[in-house]
């Protein structure tokens, strides 16, 4: 029997284990994210105290999770290029738009520098309008307030027209054709209420671009998917599964290339094949009645039984050939 362990398994044996912690791990990071889903849906961080942009998110990070609506202050220059409008925004009753302009993260005090503008970008919902021809002119400049921080949306909705300034979503891959920088994944909404303190709001933020413009507000964000979560979940079951997968082939390709000969006919008869043989357990081929190996072949129809001695049996049975018989010895030949 081949040992298990054996150098020319040693393949077999990481490439099962690889799979095993590879689906895992894929499983445990799907969980997480579901958690992470969960506590953002049944927390709100809108009153939080802000906290400045990179302590939260850098220009190249995928949003955490449990930041949404983590009110951030944010400073840097505005890129009125940039500007579009998002269409699907009710207030009062009324649909319109949000107004958005990117601003490009860096000190107040650098603005006037060259090359301030060409930092990476956090786009910014400045306020809301019902037309957009009517919305104010795009600021310019330095700037500095709080924001609620969002995650890029993503609802699958395409953008039929690119050749105008109206998307359907906040989408990154919208919003990065119309700018020369990177862009965050991630976006703001100009704040208007948060925890008391010494924050850039209101009448002392610097610039923050909502003269013009009514508040937008939270309320106005799409409805979230309520399956988003659900489908983290799935996902975890579904790699777990393949984990399980991965070890049954391992367990059965290892058992059967080190399986006795024996148990191999057993592993054949639990696949429903056999043989082919008629013969039972030990029967040889010629081990049939009358075929001892240089025996005298069995008798055909009509002649007399033979005893072992090659002699012709006796029988009682007046019917049967020969039947009454006995060897007859030679004659002594008579002398001259």
């Amino acid at each position: 029997m081949s040992s298990p362990l054996a150098p020319r398994l040693w393949g077999v044996h990481a490439l099962g284990v690889a799979a095993i912690v590879a689906a895992s791990g894929l499983g445990m990071w799907q969980l997480d994210s579901w958690q992470a889903q969960r506590a953002a849906e049944a927390s709100d961080l809108t009153r939080l105290d802000p906290e400045p942009l990179a302590d939260v998110i850098g220009a190249d990070d995928r949003f955490p999770g449990d930041k949404v609506g983590q009110p951030v202050v944010v400073s840097g220059v505005w890129v009125p290029d940039g500007t579009v409008y998002v269409s699907g925004r009710e207030l009062d009753g009324q649909d319109g738009y949000w107004v958005v302009t990117p601003l490009a993260i860096g000190p107040v005090d650098a603005a006037d520098e060259p090359g301030a503008g060409d930092a990476p970008a956090l786009p910014i919902v400045r306020g809301w309008t019902a037309d957009p021809a009517e919305a104010p002119a795009p600021p310019e400049g330095a700037a500095e307030m709080v924001a609620w921080l969002q995650p890029a949306e993503g609802t699958g909705e395409a953008d039929t027209d690119r050749s105008d300034d109206i998307i359907p979503q906040v989408r990154t891959a919208d919003l990065i054709q119309r700018v020369d920088q990177d862009l965050y994944g991630a976006y703001g909404v100009v704040a208007t209420d948060v925890a008391p303190g010494d924050w850039p709001t209101g009448d002392t933020a610097v610039n923050d671009g909502t003269e013009g413009l009514s508040a937008a507000t939270l309320e106005q964000l799409p409805a979230a998917d309520r399956f988003t979560g659900l489908r983290n979940f799935l996902y975890a079951l579904e790699w777990w599964i393949f984990a399980a997968f991965a070890a049954f082939v391992w367990w059965r390709y290892v058992r059967e290339v080190t399986a006795e000969p024996e148990d191999e006919a057993e592993l054949l008869d639990e696949d429903g094949h056999g043989d082919g043989s008629g013969g039972g357990p030990g029967d040889e081929p010629g081990d049939g009645p009358g075929d001892e190996p240089g025996g005298d072949p069995a008798p055909g129809p009509g002649e007399p039984a033979r005893a072992g001695g090659g002699e012709v049996a006796d029988t009682d049975d007046a019917s049967a050939p020969g039947a009454g018989t006995r060897p007859v010895a030679d004659p002594v030949p008579s002398k001259p």
